[in-house]
């Protein structure tokens, strides 16, 4: 084999080798965050999880809530995973600091977002869309004035549509939890990222894999 061929399959390898690399995340832990109103910031754990790429970027932060509520009717159907979480609830914060994408692709402006609980409808327009109906969606943090109270979906879809500018809400994904260190970033079988955290429950802690790295790509 000739030295110029050689000298291509070595670049080529060594480019292969560098974007595997940059595919790749990590978790890194954050203190508490600075621009949340108290009526929030009270309610979060002080230690929060970034989820920081191969060139050492921050994707995004988050932090969960310090104590969720028990769901007095938890939802025990095949297609929910996380039937323990009341509809509407709180289940902390997650920092942008520069413009992410919600599950959608939909553009989600530099900022504080609330994370609220629900289920994707079981409508024409979302049926399966996702294996599973649990889903976050986002908030403004400066527009979600009662963190301590459950949301209808109505409010929560008003509430998000502040978040993706959109007719539709900015959501979030909920997959399976995938191994037992947390926090952690772990991909799932279909190529996406998840940010892998616990829940502190009134009944226990409640692992949960929220997809942070990843879009449907049905649309």
């Amino acid at each position: 084999m000739n030295s110029p061929r050689i000298l291509r399959y070595v670049l080529a390898a060594q480019l292969l080798f560098a974007a595997a690399a940059l595919a790749q995340y990590k978790v890194a832990s954050v203190s508490t965050p600075p621009d949340v109103p108290s009526s929030i910031q009270g309610l979060l754990d002080p230690q929060g999880a970034a989820v920081v790429d191969g060139q050492g970027a921050t994707v995004c932060e988050a932090w969960l809530r310090k104590s969720v509520p028990a769901n007095p009717n938890p939802n025990s159907s095949s297609d929910v995973l996380y039937g323990g979480l009341a509809d509407g609830t709180f289940l902390g914060v997650l920092h942008f600091p520069a413009q992410g994408a919600d599950f959608r692709g939909t553009p989600v402006k530099a900022g504080y977002y609330t994370l609220r609980y629900t289920l994707i409808p079981q409508d024409g327009n979302h049926m399966g869309v996702n294996p599973y109906r649990d889903v976050v969606v986002l908030g403004p943090v400066a527009a979600d004035t009662t963190p301590e109270t459950a949301l209808k979906f109505d409010g929560l879809v008003k509430l998000s549509r502040q978040a993706s500018g959109t007719p539709h809400p900015a959501l979030l994904v909920l997959g399976q939890v995938n191994g037992d260190t947390f926090p952690s970033v772990v991909k799932d079988d279909q190529g996406h990222w998840n940010l892998q955290a616990k829940l502190h429950g009134q009944g226990g802690d409640i692992p949960v894999a929220i997809t942070v790295v990843g879009k449907w790509e049905g649309q």
